[in-house]
Parts: C-alpha cells; sequence; structure tokens
C-alpha cells in the first residue's frame, strides 16, 4: 500500500506541496522564533518553497506571521532572513 505523502501550503506563493519540499519556520511556547530543518519541532509552523521569491512574496504579504498567528519584531525577521536565504535556492 503507497504512503500518503503529508501536503503543506506556502505562505508565499499559496501552492500545495509536499512538506519535505519546503522550509519550516516555528513559533515556540516560549515567544522564540526558529527554523525547524526536521520538521519535527514542537510549535506553531509557518511553510516556505525554498526560492527567494516566495520567501520575499511571505515577508511582503505577512504570510509567515498570519500563519504563525503572530507579529514578528522587526529585528528578529531580519535573523530569520538571513538564517532562511542558507536553505533557499536563488
Amino acid at each position: 500500500m503507497e504512503r500518503k505523502v503529508p501536503m503543506r501550503l506556502c505562505t508565499g506563493c499559496g501552492e500545495m506541496k509536499p512538506k519535505k519540499e519546503l522550509i519550516r519556520v516555528i513559533k515556540t511556547e516560549e515567544e522564540s522564533f526558529q527554523i525547524d530543518v526536521t520538521g519535527k519541532k514542537n510549535g506553531r509552523g509557518a511553510y516556505i518553497c525554498k526560492s527567494l521569491d516566495c520567501l520575499n512574496r511571505a515577508c511582503s504579504n505577512r504570510g509567515i506571521e498570519r500563519s504563525l498567528k503572530s507579529g514578528i519584531p522587526k529585528e528578529i525577521k531580519e535573523n530569520l532572513l538571513k538564517e532562511l536565504k542558507v536553505f533557499v535556492e536563488e
């Protein structure tokens, strides 16, 4: 029997894609924001495609903040962007 592939919505482009193809950003209970490479950490998650275009779109349309149900302070957002750019394909 074939296993079902978990699908998630990209906060940038709004497309449903397999979970493994996306980057997960989480908000922990301590109100900190992290990039979850494993996809298994506890916390509310938002998913982004591995493209610079989707990353920029998710920031400009506040898609990440909507998914995490929380505003992200400017300095934390800048740090997240720097970290995410490592995973993103140009």
